[in-house]
């Protein structure tokens, strides 16, 4: 039955015929960092569909990204523990008291994995006899197939297709035009998972708010978030930047040099400023948190500083926080109590050694008790449930809160002016839930 929430054209996994079918399933499980997982929320968020899928007869075979192994001057795609699946099926093996196995597939040391070789048949094997409960394929970025613009991503896209009867993508989080996340539906019967039909409900609370609409943005690199910006600032009433892209848009308007911020981040910000000062949509944080060193809190090497007090041409160390008491000055605390929507992508401070400045944030907005809140993005997750973990436990069973398992397909959405054109969701749209008809030759399954 179709969710009038949703778009009537998109597949949804409960329409599909799953009984007997393998079931390769895309998710976004990139929690681990360091080989540890961190957060397993976005894992956690999966579980509905993955269950849904084996109760109605369908056997598992589950792929996910982790991290960035990819050298992007290189090309060369580095194959090691820090990236590796296997901390995510213990998770899941002790979660859901079942068996999954990896397979192994033969590694060029500059290329990564080239190709799915035959081996992958004695799991599968064991997947249909129900020996193990499902298949967990290596990072798809391992792969060198994933993210090629060439035959090596059709081919890989081909192996991969013939693993399974049905590709459901409930990666919502993983919206790049990549083979697991688009190419799949051109020869597969595809259908969007619960995961990604909850987010894009979800979605309409940030590209239809109800006003005042508040969102709050921070990041490493400016120059990442213009184009979401710039979509961003034409739907807000008001706007809370943090980070770097706070740093950058005080430096393009009052002139001053803060260490870590680039010329070409400043120019770029300038089309910001002038356009604030027309629509005066941005909050000021006045008070930041000013450091002589990246290496930690050192102290007497940090202090607070005050933007009343900047004169052009002055030059500061690191700004890595929003000092705490910016939250309780009228002008921000006003407009944070009054929001009626609250979107949040932003840790606001150099963690885990400034910690603050979002700390503070999180419990200011948990005051506002008339809006609805919703946050996006990995790390903004992380450190809301590290900084306020109580507060983190009440906001899950809040529903005035939601927790977007991918900020930037958020902003990618924003940008777009609608969730339907993400690269991977229009894939599935295209498709309609159907067998697209081309022929996949011999399948790699035995």
């Amino acid at each position: 039955m179709k969710n009038q929430e949703l778009d009537p054209r998109l597949p949804l996994v409960q329409d599909a015929d799953l009984d007997g079918k393998v079931v390769l399933v895309r998710v976004d499980h990139n929690v681990v960092k360091n080989g540890v997982i961190h957060d397993p929320y976005r894992i956690d968020a999966t579980l509905g569909t993955l269950y849904n899928i084996v109760e109605r007869g369908g056997r598992l075979i589950i792929m996910s990204h982790v991290g960035r192994p990819k050298n992007k001057k290189t090309g060369k795609i580095q194959v090691g523990d820090d990236t590796s699946v296997q901390p995510i099926v213990e998770y899941l093996e002790h979660k859901l008291y079942t068996k999954f196995s990896i397979p192994q597939f033969p590694v060029d040391h500059e290329a990564g994995i080239r190709e799915i070789d035959t081996s992958i048949n004695w799991h599968i094997r064991d997947l249909l006899a129900h020996r193990i409960g499902g298949i967990y394929l290596p990072n798809t970025r391992w792969f060198d197939g994933e993210e090629a613009q060439n035959e090596r991503r059709e081919r890989f896209t081909v192996q991969l297709a013939g693993l399974a009867n049905v590709f459901v993508n409930d990666a919502f989080g993983s919206w790049q035009p990549h083979a697991t996340t688009c190419d799949m539906t051109r020869y597969l019967p595809s259908f969007a998972g619960f995961l990604m039909q909850r987010e894009l409900i979800n979605l309409r609370y940030v590209l239809k708010p109800e006003r005042p609409f508040l969102a709050v943005v921070a990041g490493a690199k400016y120059d990442t978030k213009i184009d979401p910006l710039k979509q961003i600032y034409k739907q807000v009433d008001n706007l809370l930047l943090g980070g770097v892209i706070y740093n950058t848009f005080l430096c393009a308007k009052y002139d001053v040099k803060i260490a870590g911020v680039s010329e070409s981040d400043i120019k770029a910000a300038k089309e910001l400023v002038l356009q604030d000062e027309k629509a005066g949509k941005v909050v000021e944080l006045p008070y930041l948190i000013e450091s002589d060193t990246l290496e930690g809190r050192v102290e007497g090497a940090f202090r607070t500083r005050c933007i009343k007090d900047f004169k052009s041409g002055d030059e500061y160390g690191y700004f890595l926080d929003i000092a705490p008491e910016s939250f309780d000055v009228p002008g921000v605390s006003d407009v944070i109590s009054s929001a009626r929507t609250i979107f949040v992508n932003a840790v606001m401070g150099f963690t885990p050694h400034f910690f603050e400045g979002s700390e503070k944030l999180d419990r200011t907005i948990d005051l506002n008790l008339h809006a609805k809140k919703l946050y996006g993005g990995g790390d903004t997750l992380q450190e809301f449930k590290n900084l306020s973990p109580g507060l983190y436990l009440a906001a899950m069973d809040n529903a005035q809160y939601y927790f977007f398992t991918g900020g930037g397909t958020v902003l990618k959405a924003i940008e777009e002016g609608t969730p339907y054109g993400i690269p991977p969701v229009k894939a599935l749209i295209q498709n309609g839930g159907k067998h697209p008809g081309k022929r996949l030759g011999s399948s790699i399954i035995l």
